[in-house]
């Protein structure tokens, strides 16, 4: 459970201006039950995306103005997925900066399509080290999908390539039915970037961090993933972290019970004042989310779970990977336990 020791509020400004303010704050907590997760080895001292700022990207969106110029690609679905380079901006570090306050970001140059497919895409990136990927939730566009997946990098401190996931969300607060269906649709599509990695001669483990929506998404990849390869996929899949999981108890329950070892590598990070999926619950018929469940009903399910209840001081406090330091070292720590 993490305890509070410093009071930071986030009311009517941006999740954005305060996401490094946040983090820095946030480093004051304490991980109760989580010892030693603070210890880092030298091998995460500093992400791979700050010396190379190019973020991978497979997306089943569809492309707008061939995917070279803002917004890149739309909340459309694709009829075939896109592979392509995203070449980003990571903010100014300096002393006098805005991002030394918290009040700049990464942003996107520029976005390059790759001819080919996803074992193209990772080829021209140098084969080796281990890829993360990081499946957004509801009401997303692709820019912030993409921005939040370097964050996220960055901030775990991350030695290997970055990809963001992103399916065609409208990102609209009334198109909850639409992005369900949607990210659903793009199942398919995460499997085959699964498949290739996986499959890959020389490539390392593939780590997946899903957030909301998305980890419904991920959850049933991975299920027809294990269906396809069974227990020889186990050592290539790393650490999978649902962040807010916005599935049915249920549901969860059924699909971890057919990954088999897959579902000893799922820690996840649920707040039981989540109040987005207080709301999805209600829209659900008054199901339970994951996400927002006590944790003892968690782990009866076989899963690594940590309780951020006490860690989020906002209104909704859903994007807690993103804005808290201790819940992002718990992130950090679960990719790390892989490799022992």
């Amino acid at each position: 459970m993490i305890v509070p020791d410093l009071l930071q509020p986030n009311v009517l400004v941006s999740r954005r201006a305060l996401l490094g303010g946040l983090s820095s704050v946030a480093g004051t907590l304490a991980l109760g039950g989580c010892t030693d997760m603070a210890a880092t080895g030298t091998r995460y001292d500093a992400s791979s995306l700050s010396v190379d700022p190019t973020l991978l990207v497979t997306t089943t969106r569809k492309p707008v103005n061939g995917a070279r110029a803002k917004p890149w690609f739309g909340p459309e679905r694709a009829p075939e997925m896109t592979v392509a380079r995203a070449k980003l901006v990571p903010p100014d570090d300096g002393r006098l900066s805005l991002a030394a306050v918290g009040l700049a970001d990464w942003r996107i140059d520029t976005v390059e399509p790759v001819q080919g497919d996803v074992s193209t895409l990772l080829a021209q990136a140098g084969g080796g080290p281990d890829v993360l990927i990081y499946v957004h939730g509801f009401k997303q566009t692709f820019e912030t999908a993409a921005l939040d997946a370097a964050h996220l990098s960055d901030a775990i401190r991350f030695r290997g390539r970055t990809m963001v996931f992103s399916w065609p969300s409208k990102a609209g607060l009334f198109d909850y039915a639409y992005d369900r269906d949607s990210a659903m649709w793009s199942r398919d599509g995460f499997e085959r970037v699964l498949s290739s990695i996986v499959s890959a001669p020389g490539a390392g483990r593939v780590h997946i961090v899903a957030h909301s929506m998305g980890t419904m998404l991920a959850l049933e990849s991975l299920r027809q993933l294990y269906g396809h390869y069974g227990d020889t996929v186990t050592g290539r899949i790393g650490a999978v972290v649902f962040a807010a999981p916005d599935i049915d108890m249920d549901v969860f329950s059924s699909a971890v019970g057919r990954i088999g070892p897959l579902a000893g590598k799922i820690t996840v990070i649920a707040a039981t004042n989540d109040r987005a999926l207080e709301l999805s619950g209600r829209l659900a018929g008054g199901m339970t989310r994951v996400g927002a469940a006590e944790k003892a009903a968690i782990e009866r399910l076989g899963v690594r779970v940590v309780d951020a209840s006490d860690a989020g001081w906002g209104i909704i406090n859903h994007d807690l990977f993103l804005s808290n330091a201790d819940v992002q070292r718990v992130i950090r720590h679960s990719i790390e336990a892989t490799a022992a």
